[in-house]
């Protein structure tokens, strides 16, 4: 059975930093590359960064670069979006995915507001 389990989101304030993980299980993890979506209110979902096998490499959304990193773990079977310099239009329901697989998280809110 697959899974995407992401780790709770909360509230922060502006300019503040939060981390979520993603745990995956019952697929080959290494195998696909992995991306982080989010959805804020009234508005498509988007892309906010993905990550090839092998950390080969990355690709960020124009809005959150230089401020997000995602990075894996290959040997835990986690993906992980560390997110600095929070503003509040990042507030949204931020999901981890395996694309090619169409694969989703349950969803974690994140709220970025002072």
């Amino acid at each position: 059975q697959v899974q995407l389990v992401e780790s709770r989101g909360g509230l922060v304030q502006p300019g503040g930093s939060l981390r979520l993980s993603c745990a995956a299980s019952g697929f080959t993890f290494s195998n696909y590359g992995m991306s982080w979506y989010r959805q804020a209110p009234g508005r498509e979902r988007e892309l906010v960064a993905q990550i090839t096998r092998f950390s080969y490499s990355t690709n960020y959304a124009n809005s959150v670069k230089g401020r997000f990193t995602i990075s894996r773990d290959d040997e835990q079977n986690t993906v992980s979006l560390q997110m600095n310099n929070l503003k509040p239009e990042d507030t949204a329901v931020y999901y981890c995915a395996a694309p090619s697989l169409r694969y989703w998280g349950q969803g974690t809110q994140v709220t970025v507001s002072s």
